[in-house]
């Protein structure tokens, strides 16, 4: 029996028109009338995913959400931190420099938006998506105390391919680094991905790691679907996605995410 489902929002959850299908939505209804604790677990901030949080009626102190890939845990309702495990200024100042010496653009998350020291039309898509201030400023400027939550390399996709695997070794040790869309490569502390995520709010839940279905289709999803009971790639999901996963489903604009609810949730005791 399945007492808990994390799910992936944009590629997953969403469809390619960033909305919550009515299939998905009734499946997650009946889910969580089942008792089942559904839980997004998302690259984006708590902003980026509080009309979605709205939209499923999961706004109560009983609801979670691991955002930034698992830097914050929060509350759905009061957003009060039941983790957080950010980088530092040092930490983008350093990544700041690799971004120069591999000519790709770079943002990072804080707790205020996001920042830039170069405008650029990869950072007006993240800041519309998760409707975040976008300030462009530079490293230098930004104040000591600012807590930079993560770092992001993001440009045109084909960049992105070429310089991933030119990212210094020692930079690989030093954080959790994953590809969380075409144009977006994101750093994180080593500590953190959604498998922690995920873990820390079924530990707090007392939910066993067996009872845990984690659906996803990108780079950032790899630790949760490897870490749950039941892994579930979507049917457009990366490759190394599909063939670390238990179950492929149907894709995002499929109602990939009810027909797991469905098969797993639903009718396991039909």
């Amino acid at each position: 029996m399945y007492k808990l489902i994390a799910l992936d929002m944009d590629g997953t959850l969403l469809n390619s028109n960033k909305e919550i299908s009515k299939e998905n939505y009734e499946a997650i209804k009946k889910a969580r009338e089942n008792g089942v604790k559904v839980v997004l677990a998302t690259g984006r901030p708590v902003d980026g995913v509080k009309k979605y949080l709205e939209e499923l009626d999961m706004v109560s102190d009983e609801e979670y959400v691991a955002a930034y890939n698992g830097a914050v845990i929060q509350n759905g309702k009061s957003g009060d931190i039941i983790s957080k495990i950010p980088l530092n200024l040092d930490c983008y100042k350093e990544l700041y420099e690799l971004s120069k010496e591999l000519e790709v653009n770079i943002h990072a998350l804080t707790e205020k938006g996001v920042t830039t020291p170069k405008y650029n039309e990869y950072t007006e898509v993240e800041a519309t998506i998760n409707e975040i201030p976008l300030m462009v400023e530079e490293v230098s400027d930004i104040d000591e105390n600012e807590t930079i939550i993560k770092v992001m390399f993001i440009d045109d996709p084909k960049k992105l391919d070429d310089i991933t695997d030119k990212i210094p070794e020692h930079i690989k040790e030093k954080y959790t680094v994953v590809r969380t869309y075409p144009i977006f490569l994101e750093f994180l502390d080593k500590r953190v991905d959604k498998a922690f995520g995920v873990k820390t709010i079924a530990e707090n839940l007392n939910i066993k790691q067996e009872e845990i279905i984690c659906v996803g289709d990108a780079g950032n999803d790899l630790g949760m679907v490897k870490y749950a009971g039941l892994g579930v790639a979507m049917d457009n999901a990366f490759d190394e996605v599909k063939e670390i996963a238990n179950y492929v489903t149907l894709s995002n604009d499929n109602h990939g995410v009810a027909h797991v609810i469905e098969k797993f949730i639903l009718n396991m005791g039909a």
